[in-house]
């Protein structure tokens, strides 16, 4: 158990927005609250420790946190420049940890010997993870100057406004430790939903997953009320399974026994993000192929010992060189394919993880302590969010996907001020209905960039047809799985679908969209980099979308743009498969785009459609375009057919400009 007083150090880095300010206080210099400001907002994971770091599983970590954090376009922030600063506190603005769920960054902040962060909001994944590990999060601003005077800091002021089950855990110790103590006899509650009170599907299948644990006898209804429940699908990928194997056997080294894992044959193991790092220029320029086939060696040892299913890389890396290769399928697209199902609850070791909430199931990304302890206890631990109702009525024009339909959510002046930050977005309306589950799967997979907990549209007859289709199994939506008239909701987001057209967001981060039509002509860039896939764009219905626009540029004559490259991924075999068969890869090949095989690629920074320059431009697909997320360079996101488009362009352009003649086009005719 924890102290009841903490005492800090009283080095404090306060992440201020000028890089110069970083610099002075990493040299010894305190500065006061007023002097560093403004802060910065939005600290990204990706920041926290970028992604050629989380080759590193263990106090390895501690070199690096921090290294990706910008300011004014620096980065102020090198190796070993916390640990050798002594920093014990850093303070930041809003929005802390948002982004991918990677708990290396808590992990790398600790082992660097940060004990506190202070902001003024921090990501739902980010603080998990934090209290998991004993990290100490607050967003009390009056803590700075009380531990710069050296006063002992009471653990329930670092706790303050904290749900019950958080403050339990953290004194604990962490998660792990809880778990042990807690959850050995968690049994699901009967009856949770008996009475008659109104309530959203989220609320339904939460009710039908608690469990009964001595801190949380019933199920969680009111809001931040902590509870845990039982998945029916955990699954975990390369980049956090020998994390994870690494607590285990600390804990079992602990406790002096063998940890057996709850109900293997719910377990789903993937290797997905890293199969192109013989192509990945970061990885290969900064010597870490070795450190990644030392991750996916873990991963297969952990899933030999346990006896796990495990959707491994097409070849393996160890053979020499390979050539193309790729992975079976990135993790969270798989199990919308090939496993979910309407009304069950999944999660994931990845921030995307709701991608299969477009089934009408839960699914939610969570960190790494969070899936250990979910193995050994079958207990998931999550704090009741609220739910957003997203009402998008009327009918989407040609040309305009779901893509550019949550690249508009995103802009929203509410949603960018944080609205979403935590809440379920259920997804619904005519448009919503009209959608493909392939395209609401763009939707509720990109609730992480929105800031949610997670996202899921209600099951109907092309959740049944999709299931059908993909896995020749025939499913019932039984009356209880919508949502109830009269249920409750945070708030109701309208949105007209006539009234929206293709839209891009500009480097820096998926909120900063603006429609392509508005747009001004100094921002329709030349760009040196198209690239179309990953779990958002990587699916059946993308590629109809690049195939419509590619077919028709190659019945032109005319090819990718000189000096843009245009790579194409497929999210999973089977999506592949569907492109060969459906005779798309001809025209793909006609144009000049390279074709790659299944896995996360550019968009985890790792392989071809990463940039290598800083001044390098980019128009992605991905879901993300946080600093650094794909390479140095500036990334565009878009929808598929922009990408396309902009591909033969030359430039930022959708397909509708593109049929249309606009100026600008610079697509060369086929060759030879």
């Amino acid at each position: 158990m924890m102290a009841e007083t903490i005492r800090f150090a009283p080095r404090v880095l306060f992440l201020s927005a000028d890089p110069d300010r970083v610099r002075r206080q990493l040299g010894g210099v305190a500065l006061v609250e007023a002097a560093a400001r403004p802060l910065r907002d939005e600290v990204s994971t990706d920041e926290i420790i970028p992604l050629p770091a989380m080759v590193h599983f263990d106090a390895a970590l501690g070199r690096y946190p921090l290294t990706g954090f910008t300011a004014a376009g620096e980065r102020p922030i090198g190796p070993d420049a916390i640990r050798a600063a002594g920093i014990e506190v850093l303070v930041a603005g809003a929005r802390y940890g948002k982004g991918s769920s990677r708990e290396h960054a808590v992990v790398a902040e600790r082992s660097a010997g940060v004990r506190l962060v202070i902001a003024e909001s921090f990501e739902r994944i980010y603080r998990q993870n934090a209290d998991n590990v004993g990290l100490f999060t607050s967003t009390d601003f009056g803590l700075v100057e009380r531990i710069r005077r050296g006063e002992p800091i009471a653990l329930d002021a670092l706790l303050a406004g904290r749900d019950a089950l958080s403050a339990a855990i953290v004194r604990a110790g962490g998660l792990l430790a809880y778990g042990q103590a807690k959850l050995a006899e968690a049994q699901r509650i009967p009856d949770a939903t008996s009475d008659d009170r109104p309530r959203t599907l989220f609320e339904k299948i939460i009710a039908r997953h608690a469990l009964a644990t001595p801190d949380t006898p019933t199920a969680p209804v009111a809001p931040g009320q902590g509870g845990f429940v039982r998945a029916d699908l955990r699954f975990i990928h390369e980049y956090y399974t020998g994390m994870c194997a690494h607590l285990l056997d600390e804990l079992g080294e602990r406790i002096g026994t063998s940890l057996a894992l709850h109900d293997p044959a719910s377990i789903v193991c993937f290797e997905d993000h890293l199969s192109y790092v013989h192509r990945s220029p970061v990885h290969v320029a900064q010597g870490l192929v070795g450190d990644v086939l030392g991750l996916s060696r873990a991963h297969r040892a952990f899933v030999a010992r346990h006896g796990l299913k495990d959707h491994g890389y097409l070849q393996a890396l160890e053979a020499g060189d390979p050539g193309n290769t790729g992975s079976q399928g990135i993790s969270h697209a798989v199990m919308a394919e090939q496993y979910a199902l309407p009304g069950q609850l999944l999660v994931g070791t990845d921030s995307h993880t709701p991608h299969s909430g477009a089934l009408g199931c839960v699914a939610f990304g969570v960190g790494t302590t969070d899936m250990a302890n979910a193995f050994v206890t079958g207990a998931v631990r999550l704090a009741m969010p609220e739910v957003l109702r997203i009402e998008v009525d009327g009918e989407l024009p040609e040309g305009v996907t779901a893509k550019d339909l949550v690249l508009h959510l995103l802009a929203e002046p509410a949603i960018r001020s944080g609205a979403g930050v935590g809440k379920v977005f259920e997804f619904g309306g005519s448009a919503v209905r009209a959608l493909s589950t392939d395209e609401r799967a763009t939707l509720t997979n990109m609730t992480a960039e929105l800031g949610g907990f997670t996202g899921l549209v209600e099951p109907d007859a092309e959740t049944v047809r999709f299931v059908r289709e993909r896995r020749g199994v025939d499913i019932a939506i039984t009356p209880w799985m919508c949502s109830d008239p009269g249920a409750t909701y945070a708030a109701v987001v309208r949105i007209d679908a006539a009234g929206l057209s293709p839209f891009v967001a500009r480097p820096g981060d998926p909120g900063r969209g603006v429609a392509l039509a508005d747009l001004p002509p100094e921002e329709r860039v030349p760009i040196d980099i198209a690239y179309g896939g990953s779990c958002t764009a990587g699916k059946r219905e993308d590629f109809d979308h690049y195939h419509a626009v590619l077919v028709w540029a190659a019945e032109r004559g005319l090819r990718v743009a000189p000096g843009v490259r245009l790579y194409l991924q497929f999210g999973t075999a089977a999506v592949r498969d569907y492109c060969a068969a459906k005779g798309y890869l001809a025209a793909f090949e006609a144009v000049g785009a390279e074709l790659l095989e299944p896995a996360c690629g550019a968009c985890a920074n790792c392989g071809p459609g990463s940039s290598t320059d800083a001044e390098q431009v980019t128009v992605s697909a991905i879901n993300r375009n946080f600093p650094g997320r794909s390479g140095p360079g500036q990334v565009w996101l878009a929808s598929p057919p922009t990408v396309a488009a902009s591909a033969i362009a030359g430039r930022l352009m959708s397909f509708e400009e593109l049929r249309a003649g606009a100026p600008g086009h610079t697509g060369s005719a086929v060759t030879g």
